[in-house]
């Protein structure tokens, strides 16, 4: 179980890697580093909680996401200036947007399967 929890951190870190490089290039669509935010998410609840059921940790991890995405709707002054940080800006966004919330639908739904696959041999 050690073995997975380490794969998974470094699963997190490489996607985390993947989501930086894909804003710097514009011909990735916008969609992919928040539909990576979502994968990021998943692995870093199943690296917390790695006896946690995948489906739980799926539930929890489209909560997280979906209430950040919500929170892009508070536009309080000093929510502004969070936002306006390297830190806000790539943890809680910019704006609402629904195609977001899809994104995020996705990269869960990737995430769940892409486990499921990569740890299929494991108990």
């Amino acid at each position: 179980m050690q073995q997975n929890r380490f794969s998974h951190l470094i699963i997190v870190f490489i996607v985390i890697a993947l989501g930086l490089f894909s804003r710097k290039i514009e011909v990735i669509p916008l969609f992919v580093g928040d539909l990576l935010y979502a994968v990021m998410i998943y692995f870093g609840i199943r690296f917390l909680y790695i006896s946690l059921p995948k489906t739980k940790s799926a539930i929890i991890a489209l909560i997280i996401c979906y209430s950040i995405e919500l929170l892009q709707l508070y536009n309080a002054n000093w929510m502004a200036a969070l936002r306006n940080t390297f830190f806000g800006r790539y943890v809680l966004g910019q704006g609402f947007l629904w195609s977001d919330i899809l994104a995020y639908s996705f990269g869960i739904i990737l995430a769940y399967i892409a486990e499921s696959v990569l740890f299929s041999k494991e108990k």
